[in-house]
């Protein structure tokens, strides 16, 4: 939907031409009151100040919403999309309980820091392509200098590679170039270094965006049934349907998820949503065929009136 899937609201971007045409205003408390904006490796970035809060901001690439960040509090999840995610994230391992992450597309950082907030000592990898970006969000969003979060430059599937056998909890994607995951990030073989990268017992997350008659999505789940043998699906009942284009949250692993829970939670969002799993899941896939590398394709664009 966004460029890193992001289905909460979001302001459009102003076009600046310039880094110094960017640079904002600030009010007499010393916060920045009007947008920020420079370009990056991927387009156009803005950082829009929350009015609602003093020390928040949305992350917009080329006017997608891509991220929302509350440095006073990073447990707060405005996406809805992320807010899924956080579920997961609280669910896979008992509260507290430190966990070794694997963030694939960075955005503002914002999941990594709500696994630093609520499970202290985790040790966390980002890995984010767009180096002016990563420069961006870390001179201006900055991270807690005690958090043990690792920020890698690489492509997703590069930066994959080069993590152990075994090493993670967690392994969450949430990638999008031009508001489109990449195909190399929707097949077989990657959903098998994924599955390299995971302990046993280890989940696998995916932000993945489509909308009708949602053929990307039901290959998604086709995909990596093949891969693993525990599947639950989360999106708003608008997108189950295939009414419109949005975020589906994918939830994959080799040991059974917390399903009754992560429903319960789901369905009491503030913008409710619901998960299927098991046959209601595979039934929805409707048949569809598992997707390699060789007829590997991005992800349908989001239509002009994702983010109007």
């Amino acid at each position: 939907m966004a460029r890193r899937g992001a289905s909460g609201g979001g302001a459009g971007a102003r076009k600046r031409s310039d880094r110094t045409a960017g640079n904002g205003r600030t009010g007499r408390s010393g916060r920045r009151t009007e947008p920020l904006a420079e370009p990056v490796d991927g387009g156009l970035a803005e950082l829009v100040p929350d009015r609602e809060r003093p020390r928040a901001w949305t992350l917009t690439l080329d006017g997608a919403p891509q991220s929302h960040v509350d440095l006073d509090d990073p447990t707060f999840l405005s996406f809805e999309y992320q807010r899924r995610i956080g579920h997961i994230a609280d669910l896979v391992a008992p509260p507290g309980q430190p966990l070794h992450v694997v963030h694939l597309g960075g955005g503002a950082f914002t999941l990594a820091r709500y696994i630093a907030a609520t499970r202290p000592r985790s040790t966390q990898q980002i890995v984010e392509v767009d180096a002016a970006l990563v420069q961006l969000v870390r001179r201006e969003l900055p991270l807690d200098p005690q958090a043990r979060i690792r920020v890698r430059t690489a492509d997703a599937r590069a930066g994959l590679g080069k993590v152990q056998d075994g090493w993670a909890d967690l392994v969450i994607a949430d990638v999008f170039s031009g508001a489109r995951t990449p195909a190399h990030l929707t097949s077989t073989e990657f959903l098998a270094e994924v599955r390299r990268v995971l302990k046993p017992g280890g989940s696998y997350v995916a932000n993945l965006a489509d909308g009708p008659p949602l053929t990307h999505l039901r290959g998604q789940i086709a995909t990596a049934a093949t891969v693993f043998p525990e599947l639950a699906l989360a999106a708003d009942p608008t997108v189950w349907r295939g009414r419109r284009f949005g975020n589906a949250v994918l939830l994959a692993s080799d040991a059974p998820p917390a399903v009754a829970e992560l429903t319960r939670r789901v369905a009491t969002d503030p913008h409710p949503g619901r998960v299927e799993h098991g046959r209601a899941l595979a039934d929805f896939t409707g048949g569809a065929a598992a997707v390699s590398d060789a007829d590997a394709r991005p992800s349908p664009p989001p239509p002009p009136t994702a983010f109007g």
